[in-house]
Formats: structure tokens, sequence, C-alpha cells
């Protein structure tokens, strides 16, 4: 009933720049909060950054500064802005979604990889 459906991911030269989208499609449902995850070579997964239903941002200290999520309710969509990306960004990353309405719950992207030379 929903697709999460991440893009924008790609290969990049340190101090790049790229945006990642996360579109929700489906019916009858908005975005509440969303998160972005990520998956480095041989790392855990780990929280990168978060919005919650009101508006409030959060980021990991290794992307403060750098990093910016996003979204906008009218396309169900979520973004992150990544900014100066350093060799250390390289991962595959994951948007997060909490839906609410007729499909409300937790729904994950399929993964996007980002690779950031030096």
């Amino acid at each position: 009933q929903v697709q999460l459906v991440e893009s924008g991911g790609g290969l990049v030269q340190a101090g790049g720049s790229l945006r990642l989208s996360c579109a929700a499609s489906g019916r009858l449902f908005s975005i509440n909060a969303a998160d972005w995850y990520r998956q480095g070579p041989g790392k855990q997964r780990e929280l990168v950054a978060a919005i919650t239903s009101g508006g409030t941002t959060n980021y990991a200290d290794a992307v403060k500064g750098r990093f910016t999520i996003s979204r906008d309710n009218a396309k169900n969509t979520v973004y992150l802005q990544m900014n100066d990306l350093k060799p250390e960004d390289t991962a595959v990353y994951y948007c997060n979604v909490d839906l609410k309405g007729w499909v409300a719950g937790h729904y994950w992207g399929q993964g996007t990889q980002v690779t950031v030379s030096s």
C-alpha cells in the first residue's frame, strides 16, 4: 500500500554536495516524522538525522553543520541535503518515515549509495 522511493545518491568528490530524496507513494496518509540512517562498510547502521512531527530536527555529531533534513508534506517527500561531503560519509543511506492516516506506521526506503572520493 505504501512505497518509499529513494533517489539522489551517487559518486561525488570530497567537498561536494548531494541531495537525497525519499518519496512516499500511496493514498490517504501524510508524513508525521522521519529519519535518515546510514550504514558504511563494516559498520552498524546509525541514525544521522531526524525530524519530528513538529519540525524539530536533530543530527549526529559527525554531520552537524553539514547535513539538513527537511520535508515537503504536500509532496510526501523527505530530503537530506548533504554539503561538504567527506570520505567518511560513504555509506548506504536509508530513510525511515512515520506515516499517519489509514496506513499509519513506519516504513523503510530501499537505500541509496553515497560514495565520496578524496
